[in-house]
């Protein structure tokens, strides 16, 4: 398996480091990769339930790209370049062909990234784990000039927030959504209710999209003061760990269309608007907050590098100690 993946990191190669497997250790150089004085910015992650789902269909190819995706976004949301990215893969015995192929997904979404596979960790535990089942977690590291760290200090009253539009369910609330599946009598195989011309389990295994790119756009451009990657907990939760005390964050849930499956989900798990708002992205992957002055450059950078945009409120003062974000549908 190692001479099998070792193309697929290869071609993730970057300024600053080679990306290569085989040794113990790998080397960056943030010089190299243009940074004068760098802050290191790390993350780790995994992919959690929606393993059951790749599992279940037979579909290992997407997933290591939600594993990026979710190390990577929770990068660029503090102004940080994604630099380098290492995964562990652990299973009870290793299938060559499922193993090449998570891979294969963990190497294109660093590509999408820009940012170098260094290494990994593939680990063979029989006992640990049922035939079949497998699990993964990311590692990322990145980088930001010294001073440019996001959030931005002077987040106020009357700024906007952009939405970019989501991929999907992304790689938040598989639980709940597996359960639903379940108690739905359906299968993976059989056709998505809500996807024309796709399986079950290909819609819901749609990978987790990656903003780095387009958001370090709008970054480096100086339109940004903030963002918020919308994973577990949803707008509800996520919004607020970005903002300082004195403001919440106004969301209007009609300002975009609801994407078909989280209508199927909420409709066939009769899940409340809060419940959903609070579980699932809704469809809004990315939370920027810009000043309301600079929101039209904002929404046409993030535009032009190939983002759905959309106005979903803006922040407003905060009144005694209610939740910092108040989403309305």
């Amino acid at each position: 398996m190692v001479e099998a993946i070792k193309p697929l990191a290869k071609s993730t190669a970057r300024s600053g480091g080679a990306a290569g497997l085989g040794g113990f250790g790998a080397l960056f150089d943030p010089k190299a990769a243009g940074f004068k004085d760098p802050i290191l910015v790390a993350t780790t992650d995994g992919v959690g339930t929606k393993l059951k789902v790749a599992i279940d269909a037979g579909k290992h190819d997407t997933v290591g790209i939600d594993l990026v995706a979710m190390c990577v976004n929770d990068l660029v949301v503090q102004g940080a370049e994604p630099l380098f990215f290492l995964d562990y893969f652990a299973t009870g015995k290793l299938d060559v062909k499922a193993g090449t192929a998570i891979v294969a997904g963990i190497a294109e979404g660093c590509r999408q990234a820009g940012c170098a596979l260094v290494g990994g960790e593939t680990a063979e535990m029989p006992g640990m784990y049922a035939k079949g089942d497998y699990d993964l977690a990311g590692f990322s590291v990145g980088a930001a000039e010294r001073g440019s760290l996001l959030p931005s200090e002077d987040l106020k009253a009357g700024d906007v927030l952009l939405g970019l539009a989501s991929s999907g369910v992304h790689s938040n609330g598989y639980s709940l959504v597996r359960r639903i599946v379940e108690r739905g009598g359906l299968s993976y195989d059989a056709p998505a209710p809500f996807a024309p011309g796709k399986t079950l389990g290909e819609a819901l295994l749609e990978p987790t999209r990656i903003y780095v790119k387009s958001t370090l756009a709008a970054i480096r451009a100086g339109t940004v003061k903030a963002m918020a990657h919308i994973t577990g907990g949803g707008l509800i939760e996520n919004v607020p760990r970005v903002l300082p005390e004195g403001v919440v964050a106004q969301i209007d849930g009609t300002a975009w269309t609801m994407p078909e499956v989280f209508k199927w989900l909420a409709k066939e798990g009769g899940v409340a608007d809060h419940e959903m708002a609070r579980t699932f992205n809704c469809g809004i992957g990315m939370v920027v907050v810009v000043d309301a002055a600079k929101a039209a450059e904002a929404t046409r950078i993030l535009t032009e590098h190939g983002e759905t945009v959309f106005t979903i409120g803006s922040l407003r003062a905060r009144q005694g100690d209610e939740a910092q974000s108040q989403v309305t549908f």
